[in-house]
């Protein structure tokens, strides 16, 4: 147990030694037993990293134990269609990920013989390594004396060193420089995860573990008795958006289409339908969508039940229609009609997801 009056300035030099070394011991002690853990494959590092970003760890497990056995190596990734990656991505969110990863591993065949280059410039080059996976995957695969900032190790540090405000993009250049001082030569890769560990366990967001923090004693914000007030909570603006979804059948058949392949949501399959425009009932919405998506008229519409989803900044109110048109959508390689059960073998959005689990109980 650490008292407020032991806390020892960071500004002390050799304190720094002493600092790294008290994090990587509580690390070796206390670190969770996590698949991504038990390897030293770059590739399998990777794809974890790139799953953990925007993903909480216990989401995460299950995905990337299901990921290896279909995809053990760059190799398998990258002879896999983009659309069974995206499958397999599914539920996981921000679907450019997956893109970024299917993209990456060709360029990697193709370019490194399917091993993640240990060269920063190389590495960096690749589709969604941006700083953070970067320094992640070399120095947790290579040991790379390489700095990594995530949302744990900013709120740690900010803490660490009394930054007051907001855990923005804003005070990485500041965390950086102290990064920089602390990282070892040598284990960088399991110091940058021990950070984002204690972040995890016990420096947290809500109710953090000052007591247990084996690197209580350097905290300022400890010693200040101000570590619940920083970081300074975000003040988050949920939009609302309102749409309506028509499910259209013929013969057991339902009819999807693809998105496009950029934007929101880019690749995946959903019902046709759209965003309700202000002054417009979901009925006038409806039939605008389907004329200006399929060229067909509604000629009749059943409401059917609403379906809400939450995303990162908004929240969507679905409200899904049983139609008849006036005439058959033309089909194509972004147009089909699939049985219910062939459903599943498409990647749709989570809101979709939720439509066919709903549409299950009217068969």
């Amino acid at each position: 147990m650490f008292k407020q009056n032991s806390v020892i300035p960071l500004k002390a030099g050799i304190r720094y030694k002493f600092f790294y070394k008290d994090l990587i011991n509580w690390y070796a002690k206390h670190k969770r037993d996590l698949p991504w853990r038990r390897t030293n494959d770059p590739y399998k590092i990777w794809i974890s990293e790139i799953m953990l970003q925007q993903t909480t760890v216990a989401t995460v497990v299950a995905f990337y134990e299901k990921w290896i056995r279909l995809f053990p190596t760059v190799h398998d990734l990258a002879r896999a269609p983009l659309q069974a990656v995206l499958k397999q991505w599914q539920g996981l969110g921000y679907y450019n990920r997956a893109r970024n990863l299917h993209q990456a591993a060709r360029i990697l065949i193709k370019e490194h013989n399917g091993v993640l280059p240990q060269d920063r410039q190389a590495i960096s080059s690749l589709p969604g390594f941006g700083p953070y996976t970067t320094g992640s995957v070399l120095s947790i695969a290579y040991d790379m004396p390489l700095t990594i900032i995530d949302a744990n190790v900013r709120r740690v540090v900010m803490r660490l060193l009394g930054l007051s405000g907001e855990a923005d993009t804003k005070k990485d250049p500041g965390i950086n420089e102290f990064l920089l001082k602390v990282l070892p030569a040598k284990k960088a890769g399991d110091f940058n995860q021990a950070l984002m560990e204690l972040g995890a366990l016990v420096c947290r967001a809500k109710g953090p573990l000052c007591l247990s923090c084996p690197v209580g004693k350097y905290c300022r914000a400890f010693k200040n008795g101000r570590q619940e007030i920083i970081p300074r909570p975000k003040k988050r603006i949920i939009k609302n958006v309102h749409a309506v979804i028509a499910v259209i059948k013929k013969r057991n058949r339902y009819f999807i289409q693809k998105r496009p392949s950029r934007g929101l949501l880019a690749d995946l399959w959903e019902f046709p339908g759209g965003k309700i425009e202000a002054g417009e009932t979901k009925k006038n919405a409806l039939a605008r969508e389907l004329r200006e998506e399929l060229g067909a008229g509604l000629v009749s519409s059943k409401y059917l039940f609403d379906v809400k989803h939450f995303y990162t900044q908004f929240k969507v109110h679905l409200s899904v229609f049983s139609c008849t048109l006036s005439n058959e959508p033309k089909v194509g390689p972004a147009r089909q009609w699939v049985s219910f059960k062939g459903l599943a073998r498409y990647p749709m959005p989570s809101g979709s997801v939720k439509i066919i689990e709903k549409l299950a109980s009217f068969k």
